[in-house]
């Protein structure tokens, strides 16, 4: 079964500013949490909230079970300062 992805406007706003190509990398791994949220390099993150690794690059989303729904909260690059 297929789940509802969600993008919030900041989580977009912030891909739009990433190169291209991974842009396209960021976005297939999206496209794959649709099918699948629990696969990939995923981790739960204290106190809550999911983050999955693509790359340098990290997509931050919560998960509603009942509803089967990925909300993304935010997108951005792995630095020493991400978390």
């Amino acid at each position: 079964m297929n789940w509802t992805l969600l993008v919030a406007k900041a989580a977009r706003r912030s891909l739009a500013k990433f190169p291209a190509k991974d842009q396209a990398r960021v976005e297939a791994a999206m496209d794959r949490m649709a099918a699948d949220p629990f696969s990939g390099d995923i981790r739960r993150l204290e106190p809550c909230g999911w983050r999955r690794r693509v790359g340098n690059y990290r997509i931050f989303f919560d998960i509603d079970m009942d509803l089967h729904l990925i909300q993304v909260t935010a997108i951005s690059r792995r630095t020493s300062s991400t978390y």
